[in-house]
């Protein structure tokens, strides 16, 4: 049997196990968990698994590109701020997100935005990104007086 998603007990997905025919005819099967192994259906799981392959190394490739244009880069935002320099409010992982966004001009996720703490104060602050696939990099953000 292929199994088509991971089973508890049994094997993970796209992995070929042996089990009782009982369990496979009355479990597995009804439950489009697995299928029998054949040679089509092998085919189709390695094709499967080429593509699921192509498409992470696309995505790490993209984040990569990503990464390096937003590199060492000093990203503007303005706040409304008092005396001293100290905010109303703060700016956060969204805000630096909406900017980096306009920046590059595509959406980008606040999640990949990491702050110790919210920013305070006016000033250059260094801001890790975090894209997956262990790509990180960082970012000056300035916050300026509206």
């Amino acid at each position: 049997m292929i199994l088509k998603a991971d089973v508890k007990g049994t094997g993970k997905k796209g992995q070929t196990v042996e089990v009782a025919d009982g369990y496979a005819r009355n479990y597995l099967i009804p439950r489009g968990l697995a299928v029998a192994a054949s040679e089509g259906a092998l085919r189709s799981i390695e094709a499967e698994r080429k593509a699921q392959q192509e498409k992470q190394q696309r995505q790490v490739a993209e984040l990569s590109a990503l990464r390096d244009r937003l590199d060492g880069q000093t990203i503007q935002l303005r706040a409304k701020c008092g005396e001293g320099g100290r905010l109303f409010g703060s700016v956060t992982n969204k805000d630096v997100a909406d900017a980096i966004a306009r920046h590059i001009g595509k959406p980008f996720d606040r999640k990949m935005v990491e702050l110790d703490a919210p920013i305070k104060t006016l000033g250059v602050h260094l801001v890790t990104l975090r894209f997956g696939h262990n790509i990180t990099g960082k970012v000056n953000v300035e916050v300026l007086p509206e």
